[in-house]
């Protein structure tokens, strides 16, 4: 092939058909051995006049080819490149690599020297511009403007390395006095807005990113001359919190979050800080920063940030006029972000963690110094005090929960300070009351009916007026179910449902029976509120009722999985309809695709349910197998699996999946071919185990074919034969697909093979001869046991075709020399190195002793006795295997046998005699092993 059809060949490698690349990979692979073929892709990717892409195509596949066949991978395999192509590559390689496209390269310093030149030339007039610039009187806003773009240009050059002009302490000292006397600036009169929504679009305060200069001395020299006054401009600012004057929310949350380093790592992943607050990453002694923040600790976190945990102005504002963006703001993980609420709260939490010895009691007392003043006064309440002085708890609850003498008044503090604000006339308390409850739900209660009082309040809060309570219950729920114990039956007269209807609070033990009594109910108001709100966190109550009620949710199924898809379509649609939305709705579309799997999961022994269930999700499957569902793949598949898996037979809607799963195989969905964690599609699945397998597109696939032999074989539009030849053979012989993504491609012939016996003869020699030209350049162990696994379902399908066709591919004593050769191998251990699974020596034995059932003149007698011998050793290393099974887990192997028909059971009893005599053989070697050590 000369250059220019090489050229042709790669540019039709980048073409959008899939037919089109198949045919280029072909040729690729044809003509990739003859001589200057490495020369040639090295003069294409080298020419300034090709294609970008064409290069590219050409550079990774000179790459790939070195890699595997530059020099042979084992004894006896023969040359792929000739000595003078070598020769030619070695010769010229460097100069080839100075003429690749900067682009393609790696910059190395030497590439950055513009910056440092930059920084170096103009950083000298910045400065001098920036220090008249503060002395400014009365500045006006276009100064103040010139100021902040000073500071934007300082940051930039900072932003992935401290560029070594500012390591001079004389020039970074002087960046940091002006910038100091930025810090120590009140706010002029121009920026304290007083209009709320004026001030929501007051743009002076941007995010930044985290930097991590390795510098011992500039963090040393920083430390010492610039980080205590940072800190005490940084507490000077917050005191404007304190005094009631204005200060951006996003400023409040990064000041709270140096803070908050200064006392130890923070709790939560730590986000965009302001360029001065780099200082945080310059590994400043924790101690040090603490003992200078200190003695103002006491006002910093009575004055300034329990204020900030407390129910505001704008919370009540929000509450009234506008409660589902109270309840959006309040679960959306973006607002934290900019939330002083969530920074007040790590701080809290961060300083009980690593400072608790010194504030934790005096907090607590605090606390509880605001529930007696609460409790005491009559007629003005301080509720908002009260609610947070609930947050705080709820915060610390932790380690409230471990810390003695607190942890055994838990009980008490939830009967006197949590229970009474469930029946607050204030909302925001009865929302904080349930939402503290939850926190509480898992603790050891030693009265029962404190735990069964607080359980129905929460219960109750399903059907309060504000909706923020009715959703703050509902989370709440999710903690009370999964700490309920399960069976039981009601030891009072009273029953929730008369709780439910309004009736007094029953003083009893509870367990998952009195939900059940109004499991109806409750899913009613899960379905309304779930109209309302779209949240992640309702799903996953209602997956946790599912989950803990399993079988008995059969009755509500089909009517649950109708009002999650619906959830679902309205979820997607107004997650679709506003691109600049929230995630939310994408979220809790996500949650109930979950929810339907666990439903799925739950109702596994009733498959005349999913005939039922089928028709509501089908249109679901349709859409997000598509490149519309790339982010929920994984899910939509959890539930293709449970469909193919448990209903009685795969109907022909379910068929109407099998294109759009190999459409998406084909084009982007390889990753999702298999899951490392999922055993043999042959190995029988447990029902319990399949969600946790995420058995991606194999199973499924498996399942159509095992549980549809019929229509696969059948059916003609689509040809489902041909989409399965199709892709298999494309993955198997593409060279840029790694050895374990190849591994599901294998098992899936294996599912033809062992499925279709006698109706796919046309199918066999193309399936042979792909997985012999993939088992030559396989390099991982498994994946040639899976292909040699092909070879031997082959000859159990038919061992004389099978046969025939290795002669025919003149591989047949290459692939025996092979299979024998791997039979044999064994580790340093003893232990077998391939075929270990008893799967794998299942297969093995079958095509074996297929092969000895061979007519004489097809199986001549030398082949015989290595055959027989071959078939024996595996046979003998089943039966051991199977021993060692029971000897680690004997009650497994009872419970399987005892579900066996006699037929089987009197084959596992033989098995159990031999398994027995090698328990006694097992015992000696080790007491012989024992004894020689």
């Amino acid at each position: 092939m000369d250059l220019a059809s090489l050229t042709v060949v790669l540019r039709t490698a980048l073409s959008p058909s899939p037919e089109e690349r198949k045919v280029a990979e072909e040729s690729l692979n044809q003509f990739q051995h003859t001589p200057q073929h490495l020369v040639r892709l090295l003069l294409i990717i080298v020419d300034g006049t090709c294609d970008m892409g064409v290069r590219q195509v050409a550079s990774i596949h000179f790459k790939n080819f070195v890699a595997k066949y530059w020099s042979p991978h084992g004894p006896g395999e023969p040359h792929k490149v000739s000595e003078s192509d070598k020769n030619m590559v070695r010769e010229n390689i460097l100069g080839f690599i100075v003429q690749v496209p900067p682009l393609l390269r790696f910059k190395s310093d030497e590439e950055r020297t513009p910056l440092y030149l930059i920084i170096e030339e103009t950083f000298p007039l910045l400065l001098n511009v920036f220090s008249k610039l503060v002395q400014v009187v009365n500045p006006t806003i276009e100064v103040a403007d010139l100021i902040k773009l000073i500071c934007k240009i300082f940051w930039s050059s900072i932003y992935l390395e401290i560029p070594r002009q500012l390591f001079d302490p004389s020039v970074f000292g002087s960046w940091m006095i002006l910038f100091l006397n930025i810090l120590e600036r009140p706010v002029p009169l121009e920026g304290q807005l007083t209009d709320p929504e004026v001030r929501k679009s007051w743009g002076w305060f941007g995010d930044v990113k985290l930097q991590r200069p390795e510098s011992k001395a500039f963090a040393q020299m920083f430390q010492k001359n610039y980080a205590g006054r940072i800190l005490g401009c940084y507490l000077q600012m917050l005191n404007a919190v304190r005094i009631g004057e204005y200060l951006p929310d996003r400023v409040i949350n990064l000041l709270l979050q140096y803070l908050g380093s200064r006392v130890g790592t923070s709790t939560k992943e730590k986000h965009s800080v302001e360029m001065i607050k780099n200082s945080n990453l310059f590994r400043i002694p924790k101690n040090s920063m603490y003992q200078l923040l200190q003695p103002q600790l006491d006002i910093v976190l009575f004055e300034i940030v329990f204020p900030l945990m407390c129910f505001n102005d704008d919370d009540q504002k929000l509450w009234s006029e506008d409660p589902h963006e109270y309840v959006r703001k309040g679960y959306d993980i973006i607002e934290d972000l900019y939330s002083p609420r969530t920074a007040a709260m790590d701080f809290v939490s961060e300083l009980m963690r690593k400072r608790g010895k010194a504030n934790f009691q005096k907090f607590i007392q605090f606390i509880v110094d605001v529930f007696r003043r609460y409790d005491e006064a009559v007629e003005f309440k301080p509720f908002r005090q009260k609610d947070g002085a609930l947050l705080a708890i709820g915060t610390l609850c932790d380690k409230l929960k471990k810390t003695e003498p607190y942890k055994s008044e838990l009980e008490c503090l939830l009967m006197q300070h949590v229970l009474p604000e469930f029946t607050s006339p204030i909302g925001h308390l009865r929302a904080k009351a349930a939402w503290v409850a939850g926190q509480y739900a898992n603790i050891n209660f030693s009265d029962q009916n404190i735990f069964r009082r607080v359980f129905h309040c929460v219960i109750a809060g399903f059907k309060d007026p504000e909706l923020p309570v009715r959703v703050d219950s509902v989370f709440a729920l999710r903690a009370f179910v999964e700490a309920c114990v399960g069976g039981g039956k009601p030891s009072s007269e009273q029953s929730l449902e008369e709780v439910w209807q309004g009736a007094r609070l029953p003083e009893r033990n509870t367990d998952l029976n009195e939900i059940r009594s109004i499991l109806p109910q409750l899913l009613d108001e899960f379905f309304k509120l779930m109209n309302e709100v779209e949240n992640e966190d309702l799903v996953l109550t209602l997956e946790t009722i599912v989950d803990r009620f399993g079988e008995e949710m059969a009755p509500y199924a089909f009517g649950l999985c109708q009002n999650l898809a619906s959830a679902f379509w309205r979820c997607l649609n107004s997650s679709e309809s506003d691109d600049d939305a929230d995630d939310s709705g994408a979220l809790a579309a996500v949650g109930c695709l979950r929810a339907i799997s666990t439903i799925l999961e739950s109702v596994n022994r009733l498959p005349h349910l999913f005939v039922q269930i089928e028709p509501t999700v089908l249109p679901i499957l349709q859409k997000m197998l598509t490149t519309d569902g790339q982010d929920v793949f994984e899910e939509v598949l959890d539930i293709v699996l449970y469909l193919t898996f448990y209903s009685p037979t795969i109907s022909l809607e379910m068929w109407s999946l099998w294109p759009l799963i190999m459409d998406a195989l084909s084009d982007w969905a390889i990753d999702f071919f298999d899951s490392k964690s999922l055993v043999s599609h042959q190995v029988t699945y447990e029902p319990c185990s399949l969600k946790q397998s995420y058995a991606y597109i194999l199973v499924p696939l498996d399942k159509f074919i095992s549980r549809g032999t019929s229509h696969f074989l059948t059916c003609k539009d689509p040809d489902y034969q041909q989409s399965l030849w199709k892709t298999l053979s494309s993955i198997m012989s593409d060279p840029n697909i790694d050895d374990a993504d190849i591994e599901p491609v294998p098992k899936l012939i294996e599912v033809v093979f062992q499925n279709c016996k006698g109706q796919v003869d046309h199918w066999v020699e193309p399936y042979l001869r792909i997985t012999i030209e993939r088992l030559r350049r396989a390099e991982r162990p498994y994946l040639k046991c899976l292909l040699i696994a092909v070879i031997a379902d082959a000859f159990y399908y038919n061992p004389a075709l099978t046969l025939g066709l290795l002669h025919k591919l003149g591989v047949a004593v290459e692939v025996f020399n092979l299979w024998f050769q791997m039979l044999q191998e064994v580790k340093k251990s003893g232990l077998r190195a391939n075929f270990r699974r008893e799967h794998d020596k299942k297969v093995c034995c079958l095509g074996l002793t297929s092969v000895l059932g061979l007519p004489a003149d097809q199986l001549p007698g030398e082949a015989f006795e290595r055959v027989f011998k071959a078939t024996l050793d595996l046979l003998v290393s089943y039966k051991d295997q199977i021993a060692a099974v029971q000897e680690c887990n004997p009650a497994r192997f009872q419970n399987l046998t005892r579900s066996l028909d006699f037929h089987y059971q009197a084959l596992a009893s033989g098995v159990a005699q031999h398994a027995e005599q090698r328990k006694v053989e097992i015992e000696k070697e080790k007491l012989e092993k024992a004894s020689s050590e």
